[in-house]
């Protein structure tokens, strides 16, 4: 009996690591913002070790793969390719605001932004599978000849749960810079929009138990309609709110953008001025706190989703001989 009340109080302590789980039951990793620093990029390659060490059904990397000031250059992109490519398990990555809506910057080497999210999609998202040592199968909304440049926008199912990954990133989700960068937020809500739909009637048909959507940006559901810095993702809320309700079933939306670990239910009913219920929210870690959350999905418990955090610690160095 003392050894079964030490063990529930673990559980109670630090997550759901040591819960049975139930038939149909599997798990994957989230990281992101991450690498930002020349460490960092030691620490990337520890995650990926702690997550292929795990049986992950696969892992999800939220975008920036660099800090704000280091210069978008190719042979930055290349190494989290290579890197990315040696994960154990299958990594889907979406694209976040430093490695291309911020690329404008000087010190980021004043890039075109829109060229650098075209060399993106050349170099990761060659073909119709994922990244990692064990590539999964990926269904991406470029096979749709009226969204054939959006290569990052996929989606794939893991048992009972339907993915989405979108191309929504920081920085306003790259409007109100100027007026090429709105035309191009423009053009990519449209599609973003459009594949959100298809999917969650996907989902639908196919009885799916769960939809997971996986974006950079934080949305900002704190802020106000009006505020600045919240218009960028305004449509995007609004539809995944309208499909959440109308799906009925558990939503999860994980993004990164802002390095704040939490789970929550920020989404509202306008109508009953509550938390919409089958709503939550994922922000996984970002520099300079990083790490990785694991996700359970379990349909034999009441609660679909559980989450395990786990901050990244550097192994002790060697002693000097």
């Amino acid at each position: 009996m003392r050894i079964a009340a030490s063990i529930a109080m673990l559980c109670l302590v630090y997550g759901t690591a040591c819960a049975q789980t139930g038939p149909g039951s599997f798990s994957f990793g989230v990281f992101g913002d991450m690498p930002y620093s020349r460490s960092e990029r030691q620490a990337t390659l520890g995650i990926l070790r702690e997550m292929g060490d795990q049986p992950l059904a696969f892992a999800v990397h939220v975008g920036d793969i660099k800090s704000g000031s280091e210069p978008c250059v190719d042979d930055l992109f290349m190494w989290t390719r290579k890197t990315f490519d040696g994960s154990r398990h299958p990594l889907i990555y979406v694209p976040g605001d430093n490695e291309w809506t911020d690329c404008h910057r000087r010190s980021n080497g004043g890039y075109d932004p829109e060229e650098r999210l075209r060399r993106l999609r050349e170099i990761f998202y060659v073909d119709d599978r994922s990244l990692g040592q064990r590539a999964i199968p990926l269904t991406r909304q470029s096979d749709d000849p009226r969204f054939r440049d959006y290569r990052e926008n996929v989606r794939w199912q893991q048992g009972i749960v339907l993915f989405i990954g979108l191309n929504v990133s920081g920085s306003n989700n790259n409007l109100g810079r100027s007026g090429a960068s709105d035309g191009e937020h423009k053009r990519r809500s449209v599609a973003n929009i459009a594949w959100l739909a298809q999917s969650f009637e996907l989902a639908s048909r196919r009885l799916m138990r769960a939809v997971v959507v996986v974006i950079h940006g934080n949305p900002l559901f704190e802020l106000p309609e009006t505020e600045k810095a919240r218009r960028g993702y305004n449509e995007f809320l609004r539809h995944l709110q309208a499909e959440s309700i109308a799906f009925g079933k558990p939503v999860l939306l994980v993004h990164g953008d802002t390095h704040m670990y939490r789970v929550d239910q920020p989404m509202m009913d306008h109508k009953s001025g509550r938390p919409l219920p089958n709503f939550t929210r994922l922000e996984t870690f970002g520099s300079p706190f990083v790490g990785w959350v694991k996700v359970t999905v379990d349909p034999s418990r009441t609660e679909l989703f559980a989450f395990e955090p786990h901050r990244y610690q550097p192994p002790p160095r060697e002693p000097n001989d």
